[in-house]
This record gives structure tokens, C-alpha cells and sequence, in this order.
């Protein structure tokens, strides 16, 4: 189905994978009521659903997966998670017994690791699984249950995909292709920088700048010493008084930040850290900015990207990256840990996908820019809008900085609607876009974000600025003109 052209938007398509197969990523939320039916895990809503963000609605393949496991490996009264790997599963283990949980690892079929525990330990094993990112994909999950069947005749190995993959995005950062690294996730990416950085310099916190996606703070909060974390337009003087009352293992934070699509004054961050503290890491997620709009590299000693989103562009394939910059003094350090770390890596059949899915990126990227520039416009200027963000539309000396030239402001819009709490679900429910979670997709794709990600921390949430009823829209390839006219169908 052509999503662009016949979007998912009614009552009917609730729960229908997006795009409509078994490896999609997203899941149709056509409805207001069903984003308030998901988070509050109504019985109605949940039962619909053939599909779901990974890492936080396991689906259906993946749960035929964790069935055999249990069968093959568990006793009664246990459960069990299968990881893409034994070093992902002992990592599970080590998680849930530090949370005064019983598990235990076992190496299972095609080298995957199998983390077993009581069912009383079920919410802490997913909490692992979603904030880790080291997850077991759908296509792995498809092959192992029916390894006799093959989707489609292989055009590439997978070894000859991943060198293909790593030159990209080598080309496009100006690195190396060795340092280059792949991952299932981009959740995945972010926690094995993490672990390296925190090996680096243990026992010590990291720090988040801006307002992130959500589970790239939480992910800091959970692992390592803790984090702290500053937003706002105090940054630099916050930034300059903590580096003065404690040394840091990292410092995090995304170009732009994810849902304000604002970027900290890099310029005058790195200024501080190179006068206090010149050994300080400072790691960029580029995932929303992409690396064609943005030279993360100016500053940071490495980037961080969710493949899954603008890279793959077809929304049916999870993959992360981790590009170390070769000028870094901590290249070398970073580079080994990486190598040396029994990580899970991005798996051969996801990587042919993604191999495929990636070669009109840049082609993607530049036409979603330029939409979303003219749809942001739009929205700036109609009466029924209270306030819009995008790159394009804030001065922002940091985003300036970084951007590429010639270089654009990335296909998310984020907006609030006047008197929002009432017209923020008639316009939802009204407008004929695919809705759900996720972002870079070569159709478009609508979600109450704060609501999706937020929903048990609205008032924390609010408190830093960003709006309960607050819209994302992830610009697609369906031309801006097409573009704003649904959306002034919708607002009408």
C-alpha cells in the first residue's frame, strides 16, 4: 500500500502495522481516544494491535520467539527474553539482579542469549529490553521460527551490506569507515557508547543537554552513576558551574533535540569544556538533524544515529550507528572498547534491508527538508496555531553552527494549537495522515508525542517547557502542497 497516497488515518486501521507488514516499526494510532486506550492499557485498544514500536509493544513474531524460549529453556512459573546476543543477555542478568531479581543467561539457538527469571520479574526484563535497544529484530525473529523460507533472493551478502552501509555513512561524516559502528537499534548505539564512555570514566555521572528523546536521558538514569540534566537558556552558565563542582564521564545531547528541535550553543559549550574540563567527551545524536543537514563532528569526539529513521526511510527495519570522530583524543580508547565489547550487533538480514532502503537517502532527505520549511510556515502563520517549532523558524546560533553548507532544517515539525486541550483531538482524529510513533519515513506520520512518550511524567514534562497536547509531524514524500492542504482540512 502506498502510504503517502492512501494514508492509514480512520478508525479501522487501529493497531495495523505501519507500513503494513510484518517488519513494520510503527503502529496505526488513527484516533485520539486510542493514544489515551494505549497508555492506560485498555484491554480494547491494546487487542487491536498487530504491530507496535519494538522496543516498547513486542510484536507478534517476536512473542512466538519468547514462547519457544520459554518452552525450550525456562521451568514453570519462569519467563524468559531472547537478546540478539549472550553478551545482551548477561547484561539483562546483571540489570535485574542489581533490582534484587533472580535470572540467569543461557545460550540459546543461532548464538542468540536467552535472559531467564521468575514471571515476577517480567516489567524489570522489559524495562531492559526497551531502554537498551538490544533487541531481537523482527525478520531475525521470522527466520528462526521457519528457517527453510526466505523472504526474497539476496542481491548482496550481508557482509558485502554492512561494508556498504559503513562507507555511507563514512562518506557522508567524513570518518572512516572502521569507525563505523552498527547496532539493532539506534537505542542500541547510545547504550554502547555509553557503557564504553562509563568504563572510561567510572563511577562518575554524565550530562544530558536539552530536552531529549525520551529514553536517551532515562537510559542515563538507569545505567552507569546517574545523570544530571540542564535545558533551557541558561545552559552555558549551568554547563560552566557544574563542570566547576564535579568531573563529568560524557556529556549527551541531539542536533536538534527531540520534540523542540532546538540545539544548544555548541559553540559556546565547547568553549567551556575546552578551558574546564579539555578531556570531557561530548557525544551528538544527529538522528533527527541527519548528517547530510548537520556536521555533528565539529564538536562531538562521537555521533550517535537511529538509522531506523530517515536512513532507512521505509519504517521497516530497526538499525543504529555509532561514528567516532578520528580527530578525537579519545578516538583511539573508544574505538577499542567498542571492538572489544561482546555488543549485538545489527543482524545480516536486517542489514541487506537496510542496505536497500538507504540508497535514495539523500535524495529522501533533501525533498523532506524543503517541505517541511514551506509546512512550517504555514503553520506559523495560521490563526489556529499557538506556537510552532522547527529549525527553519527559531534562531538558533547552535543549529547554525553545525549546519552542513549548503545544508537544511530536517523533515520533524513539532506545533501546539490554541485552546489545545479541545482542538488538539478533533484535529487528530480529522486529519488524513498516518498516525502513530516513530519519525523519517517516507510517508508522513502524526503523534501526540508528549502524550506517546510522557504520559506517567506530563506535569515533569511540562515543567521543562513542552506541552501535553504538543503535535510531531514527520514530513513524508508527498510535496508540501499536498501536504498543507490536509492539515488546512484538518485545522478547518
Amino acid at each position: 500500500m502506498d502510504l503517502c497516497r492512501q494514508p492509514l488515518w480512520q478508525e479501522q486501521s487501529l493497531g495495523t502495522p505501519l507500513p503494513c507488514s510484518a517488519e513494520g516499526i510503527s503502529v496505526s494510532l488513527p484516533l485520539w481516544r486510542h493514544v489515551i486506550g494505549y497508555e492506560e492499557k485498555d484491554p480494547e485498544v491494546i487487542g487491536k494491535f498487530r504491530s507496535g514500536y519494538p522496543r516498547f509493544c513486542v510484536p507478534p513474531v517476536i512473542s512466538a520467539v519468547f514462547r519457544l524460549a520459554i518452552g525450550e529453556c525456562a521451568s514453570q512459573g519462569e519467563s524468559a527474553l531472547v537478546f540478539p546476543s549472550m553478551g545482551a543477555a548477561l547484561r539483562c542478568v546483571d540489570f535485574m539482579q542489581k533490582r534484587g531479581h533472580i535470572a540467569q543467561a543461557r545460550s540459546w539457538k543461532q548464538n542468540l542469549g536467552v535472559c531467564v527469571f521468575p514471571e515476577s520479574g517480567q516489567d524489570c526484563a522489559r524495562r531492559f529490553w526497551r531502554f537498551t535497544g538490544e533487541i531481537l529484530s523482527a525478520r531475525q525473529a521470522q527466520q528462526l521460527l521457519c528457517p527453510e523460507s526466505k523472504q526474497a533472493v539476496e542481491q548482496i551478502s550481508a557482509t558485502e551490506a554492512i561494508a556498504r552501509i559503513q562507507g555511507r555513512l563514512a562518506q557522508w561524516s567524513g570518518q572512516a569507515a572502521e569507525d563505523v559502528f552498527l547496532f539493532p537499534s539506534g537505542m542500541a548505539a547510545h547504550y554502547a557508547l555509553h557503557r564504553a564512555l562509563v568504563q572510561m570514566n567510572p563511577g562518575r555521572k554524565t550530562l544530558q543537554v536539552e530536552f531529549p528523546y525520551v529514553d536517551s536521558l532515562k537510559q542515563q538514569q538507569e545505567f552507569g552513576s546517574g545523570a544530571h540534566f540542564i535545558h533551557g537558556p541558561e545552559t552555558g552558565a549551568e554547563f560552566e558551574a557544574l563542570l566547576r563542582q564535579e568531573s563529568l564521564a560524557a556529556v549527551f545531547s541531539e542536533v536538534p533535540s527531540n520534540p523542540l528541535l532546538r540545539t544548544a550553543d555548541w559553540q559556546q559549550l565547547k568553549t567551556i569544556r575546552d578551558r574546564l574540563a579539555p578531556e570531557l567527551p561530548l557525544v551528538i545524536d544527529d538522528t533527527v538533524g541527519t548528517l547530510l543537514h548537520v556536521d555533528a563532528m565539529r564538536v562531538a569526539d562521537a555521533v550517535t544515529t537511529s538509522l531506523s529513521k530517515a536512513f532507512s526511510g521505509r519504517g521497516d527495519v530497526l538499525a543504529g550507528s555509532v561514528i567516532l570522530n578520528r580527530q578525537s583524543p579519545h578516538h583511539a580508547r573508544l574505538q577499542q572498547l567498542l571492538r572489544q565489547d561482546p555488543v549485538a550487533e545489527l543482524w545480516g538480514g536486517d542489514a541487506i534491508a537496510l542496505e536497500n532502503n538507504s540508497r535514495d537517502f539523500e535524495a529522501r532527505v533533501q525533498r523532506m527538508s524543503r517541505s517541511a520549511v514551506e509546512i512550517a510556515a504555514f503553520l506559523a502563520e495560521h490563526p489556529k496555531v499557538e506556537q510552532v517549532w522547527h529549525p527553519s523558524l527559531q534562531v538558533s546560533a547552535g543549529y547554525e553552527y553545525l549546519r552542513r553548507n549548503p545544508g537544511g532544517y530536517g523533515g520533524l515539525i513539532s506545533f501546539e494549537l490554541k485552546d489545545s486541550s479541545r482542538s488538539s483531538p478533533l484535529f487528530y482524529d480529522a486529519v488524513r495522515l498516518c498516525k502513530g510513533p516513530s519519525l523519517g519515513t517516507e510517508f508522513s506520520l502524526l503523534c501526540p508525542y508528549v502524550l506517546l512518550a510522557h504520559y506517567d511524567e506530563l506535569a515533569w514534562a511540562e515543567s521543562c517547557g513542552v506541552p501535553r497536547n504538543l503535535l510531531r509531524l514527520s514530513v513524508g514524500l508527498e510535496g508540501s502542497d499536498d501536504l498543507i492542504g490536509r492539515l488546512a482540512e484538518a485545522l478547518g
